[in-house]
């Protein structure tokens, strides 16, 4: 019978357990398939491709925040195109949508770890306020997208005249 890690270091002689994780899991080479159990979910992508299922769309995380006059949201986008970027806009809500795509082709066996999204992405923001659409504006530099939307002024009153005629 082996005696515990626990009893080992507290000196305990109790054979009541003949349970001891440690010494199971030092005899566990790191292999593909237990590696990959240990891992969990977070390696959805490469455990999709392993078994030819389609690839869930990814999801861009955001930081949302408010000037008094503006609405600003940022997200990085690094290693994606100009092109492979869509934003739409509404007075309540913004939709960012994309595609990263590896420029190289690796063999996923190659990998030793594997956790960069590549794929496409998609996120919308409900805004907690109206925006003007058309004055609003978006830039990417050095891989951080900023899209700034200048919040509606309902305060705002203007004076009409009446055309005559």
């Amino acid at each position: 019978m082996k005696i515990s890690f626990f009893d080992r270091v507290s000196s305990s002689t109790s054979t009541d357990d003949d349970f001891d994780a440690f010494d199971e899991e030092a005899d566990e080479r790191p292999t593909k398939g237990n590696l990959r159990d240990k891992m969990g979910t977070s390696s959805s992508r490469l455990l999709a491709e392993e078994e030819d299922a389609p690839v869930a769309e990814g999801q861009l995380p955001v930081d949302v925040h408010q000037t008094p006059s503006e609405i600003i949201i940022r997200a990085f986008v690094a290693g994606v195109r100009p092109d492979e970027l869509s934003i739409n806009i509404a007075r309540d809500m913004v939709q960012i949508e994309g595609s990263r795509m590896e420029r190289q082709n690796i063999s996923s066996g190659d990998y030793f770890s594997q956790e960069l999204f590549w794929g496409s992405f998609a996120r919308t923001i409900m805004l907690p306020e109206e925006i003007d659409v058309d004055a609003s504006t978006a830039a990417a530099k050095d891989g951080l997208l900023t899209i700034t939307l200048p919040k509606l002024d309902k305060k705002r009153q203007t004076k009409l005249k009446v055309k005559a005629g």
